[in-house]
């Protein structure tokens, strides 16, 4: 019987558990699951007053191999090593499902939350939006492009820049040390913006033009350099949101990726009078995940990880909702 990380209930402690699966029903497959990584999402699904399932396996950057298929699942076959997302399934029928943005259907169910997730050595998982990965990355390596890297792409395009405009990254954690990578693959100028020196130092190391503390970017952004053409806040800190907003140039955007319960506030004449469009993002289109993988295949952009025993992931899911980890904690899985 597998172990997983499991949410034991609603708000409650995260812990080891032997969690038994069946055969793999229509739609779906068993996977082996070589990698895990731990997403903010994760701390923030712990901290829901209410559940779909409780014990809840957490989990939703997963890398494994095919080890049988239900019936109707003809795309992968025993033995694919596959990459398994948040995105477990959607409808199929509304317009958002027929317009290739899946990601926004109503009825969509979602792997670590409203199914099982990933922090396990064998799942059931939904079939439709897998991916094959490419051989030559490592699982270790390819796990967190299946949320962090995708996200982190998906949020780049939706800024919609021109290379040598400037973006401002808020937020140096999984997500933003990936998106600083595709901004310069991008030929955007690239500032970064965090509370923490460690991370400051971090993205300095992999080539931020800029890369200032919270309390300054205003000064250094705005008043310095003129304005970032886009700001995005990969943080799930609300507090982010309205020192990013005022980092903007005219017409600049604001793209809010970070998953809060928390609010935020900042002028709406400012917002009308500099024109700035404020856009959220989730995930990416089917383009950006695959597009993720071809940068990490070719050597381009890939994750700055460490590596983890499962009996480590109710610390890690701790320590991430400190804002402890560099990089992505990545749960690995023997043979």
């Amino acid at each position: 019987m597998p172990a997983a990380a499991c949410l034991t209930s609603p708000q409650g402690p995260i812990a080891i558990r032997d969690m038994p699966h069946g055969a793999p029903g229509p739609g779906e497959v068993l996977v082996r699951i070589e990698a895990c990584g731990v997403c903010h999402s994760d701390v923030m699904i712990a901290g829901l007053a209410k559940l779909p399932l409780a014990p809840l396996i957490l989990g939703h950057e997963g890398i494994g191999v095919v080890e049988a298929v239900g019936e109707g699942v003809v795309h992968v076959a025993p033995g694919d090593r596959v990459g398994i997302t948040y995105l477990a399934s959607g409808c199929g029928a509304c317009q958002a499902c027929r317009t290739g943005r899946e990601r926004y259907c109503t009825k969509q169910l979602n792997h670590g939350y409203t199914r099982h997730g990933l922090m396990t050595s064998s799942a059931v998982v939904a079939a439709q939006n897998l991916i094959r990965t490419p051989a030559a990355l490592s699982a270790e390596q390819a796990a967190p492009l299946c949320c962090a890297g995708w996200t982190a792409m998906g949020a780049m395009r939706e800024a919609n820049l021109e290379r040598g405009q400037l973006v401002a990254i808020f937020g140096f954690g999984g997500l933003g040390h990936l998106a600083l990578q595709y901004a310069r693959h991008f030929g955007l100028e690239a500032a970064v913006v965090d509370v923490s020196e460690e991370k400051l130092a971090f993205a300095r190391a992999l080539g931020a033009s800029v890369a200032v503390h919270s309390d300054l970017a205003r000064n250094t952004l705005l008043k310095q350099m003129g304005g970032a053409d886009a700001a995005i806040v990969y943080t799930a800190s609300a507090a982010a949101v309205p020192v990013a907003f005022s980092c903007l140039k005219r017409c600049g955007s604001l793209v809010l990726v970070g998953l809060t319960q928390d609010s935020c506030s900042f002028s709406v004449s400012e917002a009308v009078l500099k024109g700035v469009r404020i856009q959220g993002s989730y995930l990416g289109s089917r383009a950006d995940l695959e597009a993720v993988f071809q940068l990490a295949s070719q050597g381009v952009a890939r994750p700055t990880v460490t590596t983890h025993a499962l009996e480590e992931a109710p610390e890690l899911i701790a320590r991430l909702g400190r804002g402890e980890i560099t990089g992505r904690a990545v749960v690995t899985f023997s043979s």
